[in-house]
C-alpha cells in the first residue's frame, strides 16, 4: 500500500482497518491483490470526492457515535411518487415532515427501473440515475442538503442482490459477452440449476416459481431468485463486489445517511445450501462496513433481514467487529398483529423478552406497517404449548385480519397465497387492519372510536420499544387501503399495492379539523412522540423488561434509564381488563399528568398507560 498518495485523514482511517480488510478481502477473493489494490484506490476516490459539508457531518457523528439511538429519533418511510410526486415535491413538504416530528426519512426505491418489471422499484437498471419522473441525482442531493439543514437524515435502498435484466451488465451478458455473463450466474443447461433447486427455497412460489430462468437471447439459464427480470449478481467475482461497493459509496456522496442493504442474506450462493445467510455474506457486509468507516463514517448500514431473530441478530456482527448498525425488528411487527387477532399477549411477551436480552448496542428499527406484506414467521414451537398448529393458526390470522372471521373488522388482503404450502401473507394499512375502514364504510361511530383507539394504542406500543420507531407515510392520519391497484395492469397481481396508495393531501388537511379521524390520530401520535422525545427513559440504552401483569390480555413493559422508570401497559382485549401489578413507587400518568398509585390497574378495551417515576441518581464515590 502506497500511503504517500493518500491524505492524512484517509490514511489514519485506513490504518485502523487495513490488516483486517486485507485479510477478509484476500480470504474471500483468493489473494487477488490486483482487485484488492483497486478496491483501496476506489475507496480513496470516493473519500476525495466527498462534499466538505458531508465530511463535516462525518466528523460530528464520529464524535457522537450513538447519535441514532436516542429517544428523539422518529422515522417515516415513503414512496416519493405516492407522497409528493417527485423529489422536489418531497422538499416542498419538509415542513409537514417536521410537523410529524420525523428526523429520519426513508425514501423507497427511486433509481431507474423498467416500468411493469420492477418489483416496486427493486429491479434497478441504472444505480446512478433517478427514475426520470421522480427527478435527478441533483434533486436527491438537493433534498438531502435541505434535510440536513433541518436535522433530518435520508435513508435509501441499495438493491445489492440483483439488477434488472435491462441493466447495462445484463444487456451485454445477453449479447454473449463473457465478462458480463461472469457478473451473474449463467449455465449452459439445467444440470447445475437443478442441483440448486433441491435445497434452495422459493421466495415467491405462486407468482415467480423457481430460482432460475431461461435467457433466450444468451441461450443459457440465469439465476433469478426473486423474479425472472431480476438477475442475481455473482459476488464470487471481485469486480462485482468492487463495483457495487463503489455504487453504494456514490449514493452516500449524494447525501444519503443510511444505506438499506436490500435482501442482504441472499448475496452468496453455494450448491447444497439454502443460499441464505452463508458465512461469506457476513464477510462481505463487514468489508462494506469498513468501507463506510473509511470513506463516510457518518453513514449507517441498515440490514434488511426479514427472518426469525436467530438469523437476524448475526447481522449486527460483534461489538468488536460490527456489521450493520441497524436491523429490522420484523418478528415483533408480526407478533404485534398476531396479538391483535388473538388478544393474547403470551407470544409477544416471549418475543420481546428475547429482544430485551440483547446487547444495547443492537439498534432495531421498529414498525407496525411498511411497504411490504406481513409474513407470519412466528415462534410456532412456543405456540405449540397453547394448541396452535402452524397452518391452522396462519389461516386464523389471515381470516381475522381480512374480516372473514366472525366479529372481526380487519380489512386486509392475502398476498402470495399458496394453497399447497398454506403460507399466505397479509397486506393492508394499519388503519384498515384496525377496523377504521370498516367503521367508516358502515358509518358506525362507536366502531370508529374503537378502531382509532386501537390504532393509537399500537403506535404507543411501537414508541415504547427500544430502537427507532418508523411510521409508514399515511399512518399518521390513519390512511385506508387503496383498492384502485386492481385496475392497474402493472400492479393488479401484487396485493402489496393495497397499502401503497398515494397520500391524500385533502385528508392531510383534515388533521386540523377537530373530531375527524385524521385529527384524532395525528394529534394522538404527535402527543406521544413529543412525550417520547422529552423523557430519556425511551432511549435505546435503557434497561427494558417484561412486567408480569398476571393477565394474558395485558402486556406490561418496564424501562429504566438515568433516574427515570416507566411502566407501560397495553390492553389488547375487547373488554375491560385488570393488570394485577403492585409497584411501590409514586408515579405520574404522563398522558394525563395525574399522580397515580400503580397497583391493580384496570384498563378499558385497547387502552394503554404510560406511568413514570423518577429517582435521584446516586453518584458513585471511591472511599480511601
Amino acid at each position: 500500500m502506497k500511503k504517500e498518495k493518500y491524505d492524512k485523514t484517509f490514511n489514519d482511517r485506513l490504518s485502523i482497518y487495513y490488516d483486517e480488510l486485507k485479510w477478509l478481502y484476500c480470504e474471500i477473493y483468493k489473494n487477488d491483490m490486483q482487485a484488492f489494490e483497486y478496491f483501496i484506490s476506489m475507496l480513496y476516490e470516493y473519500y476525495r470526492n466527498r462534499d466538505s459539508e458531508l465530511k463535516d457531518w462525518d466528523e460530528a457523528r464520529t464524535v457522537v457515535k450513538d447519535w441514532y439511538s436516542g429517544n428523539e429519533m422518529l422515522g417515516m418511510l415513503m414512496y416519493t411518487n405516492c407522497f409528493a410526486g417527485n423529489l422536489k415535491g418531497v422538499k416542498k413538504h419538509l415542513n409537514y415532515i417536521q410537523e410529524c416530528g420525523v428526523n429520519y426519512l426513508h425514501l423507497m426505491p427511486l433509481l431507474e427501473s423498467p416500468e411493469g418489471r420492477n418489483d416496486g422499484g427493486y429491479a434497478i437498471s441504472n444505480f446512478r440515475k433517478v427514475q426520470p419522473e421522480l427527478g435527478t441525482m441533483d434533486d436527491l442531493a438537493d433534498l438531502s442538503k435541505a434535510c440536513h439543514e433541518r436535522g433530518i437524515g435520508i435513508c435509501l435502498d441499495f438493491v445489492m442482490n440483483h439488477t434488472s435484466e435491462d441493466h447495462e451488465w445484463a444487456v451485454r451478458a445477453k449479447r454473449g459477452e463473457k465478462e458480463f455473463q461472469d457478473r451473474y450466474f449463467f449455465f449452459n443447461n439445467w444440470d447445475i440449476p437443478n442441483l440448486f433447486e433441491k435445497t434452495v427455497p422459493q421466495v415467491f412460489p405462486q407468482t415467480a416459481p423457481g430460482n432460475f430462468t431461461w435467457c433466450e437471447e444468451a441461450q443459457k439459464v440465469v439465476m433469478t431468485t426473486f423474479y425472472p427480470y431480476q438477475w442475481d449478481l455473482n459476488y464470487y467475482n471481485p469486480t462485482v463486489f468492487n463495483d457495487m461497493t463503489a455504487t453504494m459509496l456514490y449514493l452516500c456522496n449524494q447525501g444519503v445517511d443510511i444505506i438499506r442493504l436490500d435482501a442482504v442474506p441472499y448475496i452468496w450462493k453455494e450448491i447444497n445450501t439454502s443460499c441464505r445467510n452463508l458465512p461469506e455474506v457476513h464477510t462481505l457486509v463487514r468489508i462494506m462496513r469498513i468501507a463506510t468507516e473509511i470513506v463516510c463514517p457518518g453513514t449507517l448500514l441498515l440490514g434488511e433481514v426479514v427472518m426469525e431473530p436467530s438469523k437476524v441478530v448475526p447481522y449486527f456482527g460483534t461489538v468488536d467487529k460490527p456489521e450493520c448498525q441497524m436491523l429490522y425488528n420484523v418478528t415483533t411487527m408480526a407478533s404485534t398483529w398476531h396479538t391483535v387477532a388473538t388478544k393474547d399477549v403470551r407470544l409477544i411477551k416471549h418475543q420481546l423478552g428475547t429482544v430485551f436480552a440483547l446487547p444495547k448496542e443492537y439498534v432495531f428499527l421498529n414498525y407496525l406497517r411498511c411497504h411490504d406484506d406481513i409474513g407470519w414467521g412466528l415462534d410456532y414451537n412456543f405456540l405449540k404449548q397453547f394448541g396452535c398448529k402452524e397452518p391452522d393458526h396462519k389461516k386464523f390470522l389471515n381470516d381475522y385480519l381480512t374480516g372473514k372471521y366472525y366479529g372481526s373488522d380487519g380489512r386486509g388482503e392475502l398476498y402470495n397465497d399458496d394453497p399447497k404450502l398454506q403460507d399466505a401473507r397479509l397486506c393492508g394499512t394499519t388503519a384498515s387492519l384496525c377496523g377504521i375502514e370498516a367503521a367508516e364504510y358502515e358509518r358506525d361511530q362507536d366502531k370508529l372510536a374503537r378502531g382509532i383507539k386501537l390504532d393509537i394504542m399500537l403506535h404507543a406500543f411501537l414508541l415504547t420499544q427500544s430502537g427507532i420507531p418508523v411510521l409508514y407515510s399515511g399512518d399518521e392520519i390513519g390512511q385506508l387501503n387503496d383498492y384502485t391497484y386492481h385496475e392497474n395492469p402493472n400492479k393488479s397481481s401484487d396485493s402489496r399495492y393495497l397499502h401503497r396508495g398515494d397520500l391524500n393531501w385533502n385528508a392531510v388537511a383534515k388533521r386540523k379539523k377537530k373530531g375527524t379521524r385524521e385529527n384524532q390520530i395525528f394529534n394522538g401520535l404527535k402527543k406521544l412522540t413529543k412525550l417520547r422525545s422529552e423523557h430519556r427513559v425511551f432511549d435505546s440504552n435503557a434497561d427494558a423488561w417484561i412486567v408480569e401483569t398476571w393477565n394474558d390480555h395485558i402486556l406490561g413493559i418496564g424501562r429504566y434509564y438515568k433516574g427515570e422508570k416507566l411502566i407501560a401497559l397495553f390492553n389488547f382485549s375487547d373488554c375491560d381488563e385488570t393488570a394485577w401489578i403492585d409497584e411501590s413507587e409514586n408515579y405520574t400518568d404522563i398522558i394525563t399528568r395525574k399522580k397515580v398509585i400503580v397497583k391493580n390497574i384496570t384498563l378499558s378495551s385497547h387502552e394503554f398507560k404510560w406511568f413514570l417515576t423518577t429517582f435521584k441518581e446516586v453518584k458513585e464515590t471511591n472511599d480511601d
